[in-house]
C-alpha cells in the first residue's frame, strides 16, 4: 500500500478548535469526510460556529489526564494546537499541557498526533541562544514524540494568512510606517508559507497510513529577508516604497515594545514573536512529499499568499484571527449571578433609555458594535484608555473584530470578548484589559409586549467586581467619567435606532439568526457610528 495519502477516512480530534489554525482545520477535516472530534475548555465557544453542527464537541482541559483521556478515547489521529504564547510562564504551561496530553494519548491508544510547531531553534551565527517560543515549540514536540504515540511534527516558521499574528505584524508595521527604523532581524532569511498550505499539509496527515514518527519542515517556494517582505508587501498593497534603516541597537525587547504600539498584537505576543526572528528559519529539507504530495497548483509564493490574505481582509471573510484563541489556564469566569453577589463587593453603572424604534432596529445598532464602528461615544476617550492598556502590557483597542457584521461567542471585540449572545436581546462582553478585577458590559433589547410595535427599551450595565483595595480605588477614580462614557454610548446607541426607523429612511432589514445564536447585523444605516 502506498505510503502517501490515501483518501482514508479516520476519527481525528481536534484541539485548539477556537483559535485561529484549529478554527480552520476542523472544517475541512469535516469537509474531507472524516469524523472530528474538537476537544475545548468551553463547548459554547463553539455553538455559534456553523461547521460546529458537523462536529462532536467535547468540553475538557488538557491539563486534565482523566478528561482529555476519555476526548481522545477511539481516536486514530488527534492534533495538537494547543500552546499558551501570551500567558506569562507560557513555557511551564505549554510543558505540563504537552506531557498531560501525550500521556492521555498513549493510554487511550491513539494511532497518531499531528503537531504544528516552529522552526528546529539554533543559535545565531553572533552566539545567541534560540528564543524562549522556539524552545519551548520544540520542547512540546519532544514530549509528544517521546509518548511513544507515532507523532508528525510540521515546522513552519511566519504563516502567512487573513488573521495571523506574523501577518498582521507585517501588515500593520509596512502600512503605518513609511519610514522605520528597523533592528538588524529585519536581515534574516526567512522561508514562509501560506496558511492554506498549511492546512493542506494538516488534512492530509489524517489519511496517510503506516507509523510514520518524525518532523518536517514546511515551508512556501521563497525564500526571504523580512525587510524584503515587508518591501514586498508594500508594493502588492499599493502603498509607496518603504524607507527602512536598520540599525544594531534595537535589542528584541525594545522591538518588541514597538510592535506592541504600532500593531494590534499585544506585547505579550509580540515579545516571544519578534525574540524568534533573529533566528534563521528555512527549511532545510521537503521530505514530506513522501508521504503527502504538494498541492495540486502548487505551494503558494510570498507575493500570491499576500494577495489572498488581503482579499479575505477587503471581503470581510476572514475565518479566523490571532486573537480568538485564548491560552491554556486563562481565565473565563462567567459573570456571576446576583445572588452569588452577596457578601462581596460589586459596583454597577445602569443605564437605560426608551427607543422610538422596532427592537431588531435596536439590536442591528448593538451587534455592530466596536471594531470599525466604534463605541457610540467619547472616541477618543475610548482610543485613550486602549493606549492606557498597551502600554501597560494589556491587548488595547487594536485587536477590532473579526467580521464588521458577524460576531459569535467567543470572539475577540477590541478588548473585550463575546461571552454572551440572545439574539434579539443580549450582548455580554467580558473585560480582556489589564483591570484590579473582573469588569462585563451587558447591552440588552427589552420589549413590553403591551407597548406598540414601534417602541422598545435599551438597556446597558457596566459591572465591575473589585480586587482587593486598587480595584475600589480604580472604580471610585473612572466613576465620575461614566456619565459622559456610558450615558453618551445609551444615548448614541438609541439615536442610531431611531435614524434607522425613520420614515425619512428605509428601515433595514431585520437581523437575520444563521444559527441558533450566531449572528449577522444588516450594513448599518447611515449615522449609526459613533
Amino acid at each position: 500500500m502506498s505510503r502517501r495519502a490515501s483518501g482514508r477516512r479516520a476519527r481525528v480530534l481536534v484541539t485548539g478548535a477556537t483559535g485561529y489554525i484549529g478554527g480552520r482545520l476542523a472544517p475541512r477535516l469535516i469537509e474531507a469526510g472524516h469524523h472530528v472530534r474538537c476537544l475545548t475548555r468551553s463547548a459554547g465557544r463553539l455553538r455559534d460556529v456553523p461547521w460546529a453542527r458537523g462536529a462532536e464537541i467535547v468540553e475538557a482541559d488538557v491539563l486534565d489526564l482523566d478528561a482529555t483521556r476519555d476526548a481522545l478515547d477511539g481516536i486514530d489521529t488527534a492534533y495538537y494546537l494547543v500552546h499558551s504564547l501570551g500567558s506569562p510562564r507560557f513555557e511551564d504551561v505549554d510543558r505540563r499541557a504537552a506531557h498531560t496530553f501525550a500521556e492521555a494519548a498513549r493510554q487511550a491508544g491513539v494511532k497518531r498526533i499531528v503537531y504544528l510547531g516552529g522552526p528546529e531553534p539554533h543559535a545565531t551565527p553572533g552566539g545567541e541562544p534560540a528564543s524562549a517560543h522556539l524552545r519551548s515549540r520544540d520542547e512540546v514536540a519532544s514530549l509528544l514524540a517521546a509518548s511513544g504515540v507515532p507523532t508528525v511534527t510540521l515546522r513552519a516558521a511566519v504563516i502567512i494568512g487573513s488573521g495571523s499574528a506574523s501577518f498582521e505584524m507585517l501588515r500593520y508595521l509596512t502600512e503605518r510606517l513609511p519610514v522605520m527604523v528597523t533592528p538588524r532581524w529585519v536581515g534574516t532569511r526567512i522561508q514562509p508559507i501560506a496558511v492554506r498550505d498549511v492546512l493542506h499539509y494538516l488534512v492530509a496527515w489524517a489519511s496517510v497510513p503506516g507509523e510514520v514518527s518524525r518532523s518536517f519542515d514546511i515551508g512556501g517556494p521563497d525564500v526571504l529577508t523580512y525587510r524584503q517582505m515587508m518591501d514586498r508587501y508594500a508594493r502588492i498593497a499599493g502603498l509607496r516604497p518603504r524607507v527602512i534603516v536598520p540599525v544594531g541597537v534595537l535589542t528584541p525587547w525594545l522591538s518588541s515594545q514597538w510592535v506592541n504600539l504600532v500593531t494590534p498584537v499585544p506585547g505579550a505576543i509580540a515579545k516571544p514573536l519578534v525574540a524568534s526572528l533573529i533566528h534563521e528559519a528555512v527549511c532545510r529539507e521537503h521530505d514530506i512529499v513522501r508521504f503527502v504530495p504538494d498541492p495540486p497548483e502548487g505551494l503558494k509564493g510570498f507575493d500570491e499568499a499576500v494577495e489572498l490574505a488581503l482579499a479575505k481582509i477587503r471581503d470581510a471573510e476572514v475565518e479566523t484571527r490571532w486573537s480568538t484563541a485564548t491560552w491554556t489556564g486563562a481565565p473565563a469566569e462567567p459573570l456571576p449571578t446576583d445572588p452569588d453577589w452577596s457578601g462581596g463587593s460589586v459596583y454597577i453603572d445602569h443605564k437605560t433609555r426608551r427607543v422610538h424604534a422596532p427592537p431588531d432596529a435596536l439590536w442591528n445598532v448593538i451587534i455592530r458594535i466596536g471594531g470599525e464602528t466604534g463605541w457610540y461615544s467619547s472616541p477618543l476617550a475610548w482610543v485613550l484608555r486602549g493606549w492606557l492598556d498597551r502600554v501597560i502590557g494589556g491587548v488595547g483597542l487594536r485587536r477590532g473584530r473579526r467580521d464588521p457584521v458577524e460576531i459569535y461567542v467567543g470572539e475577540a471585540l477590541d478588548f473585550w470578548r463575546v461571552e454572551e449572545i440572545e439574539h434579539g436581546r443580549l450582548l455580554r462582553l467580558r473585560a480582556e484589559m489589564l483591570l484590579p478585577g473582573r469588569a462585563w458590559l451587558e447591552l440588552r433589547v427589552d420589549h413590553d409586549l403591551l407597548s406598540p410595535a414601534h417602541v422598545c427599551r435599551y438597556d446597558q450595565r457596566a459591572v465591575f467586581i473589585p480586587q482587593g483595595l486598587a480595584g475600589h480605588l480604580y472604580w471610585q477614580c473612572i466613576s465620575p467619567f461614566h456619565h459622559f462614557i456610558f450615558g453618551g454610548m445609551a444615548r448614541n446607541i438609541a439615536r442610531a435606532a431611531e435614524r434607522a426607523a425613520s420614515p425619512a429612511e428605509p428601515t433595514p432589514p431585520p437581523v437575520r439568526a444563521l444559527s441558533p445564536t450566531r449572528v449577522r447585523a444588516d450594513p448599518a444605516p447611515s449615522g449609526s457610528g459613533p
